[in-house]
Parts: C-alpha cells; structure tokens; sequence
C-alpha cells in the first residue's frame, strides 16, 4: 500500500508540475535545462507504430539530455516509451494548437533548450497552419541547424520534416493523383515551414507500403519538377519503419519495414491539369533504391548527395508512369 501512495504522490507531482508549464501535457523526469554532448540528425519514421531503435538512436544523439516531443492535436503521450528505451534527464509533451501558443515565448524556450526533439503524428495541416512562420518553427530550425540534436517525425511528423512537404489540407491524395495531378487534394509546399539539414529538395511520404502511396508520390514529384522546376528526391519509410539521417548525411533504415529513396533526372512528358501523367524517359523516369530496415539498423544511402554508388545492403528499380498508372522494374 505505501508503495501506491508513493507513486500517487509521485504523479500528482508530475500533473501538477505540468500544469504550471505551458502548453504542457506530461512531464517525466527534470527539467531544469541541461548540458550535454549532442549530435544533429533526423528521424523520418512511417507512422502505425514505434520503432524502438529509431528512438534509441536518437537518445544516443541527445547525450541524455531533455527531450520534448510536440504534437498539435491530441493528448497521446509517448513520455514513458521514450523514457524506458534510454536514460534522459527529462521527457515533456506540449500540445501546440494555436499560432497563439506557438508564438509563446514559453513554449519557444522549452523547444530550444531541448537536446532530443520528436513531432509526433496527426494531421500535417495542423502542423502548417499552427506553427509556420512562428516561434516554434524558428525553434525548431534552430534545433535543425545550430544546436544540432536530433529531431524526428512519424506520419504527419515525418512529412513536415523535409524542405517540401505535401500538406494534405484538402483531405488525403491517393494514387488516382496521377490521372490528375492538379486535383484538389494535391497541395505541395516549398521551404515555408522547416529546413533540416539536407534534405531542401527531399519530399517525403509515410505509410508507403500499408497505404499504397508510391503513385501518390510520383505525382507529388511530377508537379513539384513542373511548377517550380526542382527535381526533387524522396525519402519514403513504411510502417514501424524509420529512415535515420546522421550529422553527415548517411543513413540507416531501422525497424519492420522498408524505405524507399527515390532520385529524379528526367521532366515528366505530361504533367497538366485534368490530364493523366505520362513520364517513361526510356522506362527509366525514377530511380529508386529500396532498403529494408532491422531493429539495430540496416543497410546505407547517402542522403548528403544521394549517390548511386553508395548506396548498400539494397536492390534498385525503375519507376515511370504510363497513362496515370504506375509502372517498375528492377534495374
């Protein structure tokens, strides 16, 4: 009985240490702001569950400093799961939903003094409409290219972390995208919200496998190269799966499922509204290496320059499109 009493208290504590905190939902641990070795890197995670290594790797990053995860809807906590997979000062969620909290010099403050930093899933649009242009995107960015300690995203987390991002304002694209790549549901975004290292011209995508979303993908790219005249990479991790991206731009793929890192050389031949895609070049529109991922980590690509020759422990396809259908082969 005295060790429930204990633990009662014990969380009382916490609740009511988190309620004095802004925006806060949960606090384990101290957080009074800590100094420790940290190492920048980035985390796309795919959504439908954890991947305890990805985790892992990002704790090692932070030299078990604070870790503040943020999430705009919801009040999911990932405090103890973070907290069991490695030693940390502290671990705090702040429910971020407003400009008017993101702009709080608080919550600004929080973000900042962070040496680990995870967005968590939901809705990506929330994330655009509450956070860009305010104090804690420019945290965020801070965290990205100055302080230096890992940052990570799952689902929606992960598609606000690459320099263009598909913002799924209107509701959720599919692989019909391709027979019409101007429809509605197909709102992409350049470098407005956050800037990590490496990956400006990187659009991700999540769920990729579980949810079909290769085509979607592809005509995400096809419009990305026919409007602003990029061609865009992609970085696309499958469920309980993460893409880890270390400070030099070398990646790993731990966890379940597979990732897919897709290069783009040649401009789609039809790329127009009401109009399905056309992009063959010769069968050969998109390379795509897919790696599987491990618990401890799998595999090697370059995400620093995306070179074909350093890529390992993968096997490399073709992607084109004939008449809004998607079409591969391996190389």
């Amino acid at each position: 009985m005295k060790g429930y009493m204990i633990l009662f208290f014990i969380s009382i504590a916490v609740y009511v240490q988190a309620q004095k905190r802004v925006a806060s939902l949960g606090v384990i641990g101290d957080t009074t702001d800590v100094q420790t070795k940290t190492s920048g890197g980035v985390a796309l995670i795919g959504g439908g569950g954890d991947v305890p290594g990805a985790f892992k790797w990002m704790i090692k990053k932070s030299g078990g400093g604070n870790v503040v995860v943020i999430r705009a809807s919801s009040n999911y906590l990932y405090n103890r799961t973070i907290d069991s997979l490695g030693k940390v000062a502290s671990v705090e969620t702040l429910l971020i939903d407003s400009r008017e909290l993101a702009n709080n010099p608080e919550v600004e403050r929080v973000i900042r003094n962070a040496e680990m930093l995870f967005i968590t899933g939901g809705d990506q649009s929330n994330y655009m409409n509450f956070w860009r242009a305010t104090k804690t995107a420019d945290a965020i960015n801070y965290l990205l290219n100055v302080k230096k300690v890992p940052v990570g995203g799952t689902s929606a987390g992960c598609a606000i972390l690459t320099g263009l991002y598909y913002s799924g304002e209107t509701g959720s694209a599919t692989a019909a995208a391709l027979k019409n790549p101007y429809d509605s549901l197909v709102t992409l975004y350049n470098n407005d919200l956050l800037h990590p290292p490496f990956l400006k011209h990187v659009i991700s995508d999540q769920h990729y496998v579980a949810r079909k979303r290769q085509g979607r993908h592809m005509a995400f790219m096809a419009r990305i190269i026919t409007d602003w005249k990029i061609y865009p990479k992609g970085i696309a991790p499958d469920e309980r799966t993460a893409v880890c991206i270390d400070e030099k731009g070398q990646a790993q793929v731990y966890g379940e499922g597979k990732a897919y890192f897709l290069i783009t050389k040649d401009p789609p031949e039809q790329c127009a509204p009401g109009k399905p895609v056309e992009w063959k070049a010769n069968q050969q529109a998109v390379k795509v290496y897919e790696l599987q991922g491990t618990p401890q980590g799998n595999g090697h690509f370059s995400v620093a320059d995306f070179s074909v020759n350093k890529a390992k422990g993968g096997k490399w396809y073709f992607w084109w499109v004939e008449n809004g259908l998607l079409k591969e082969r391996l190389q």
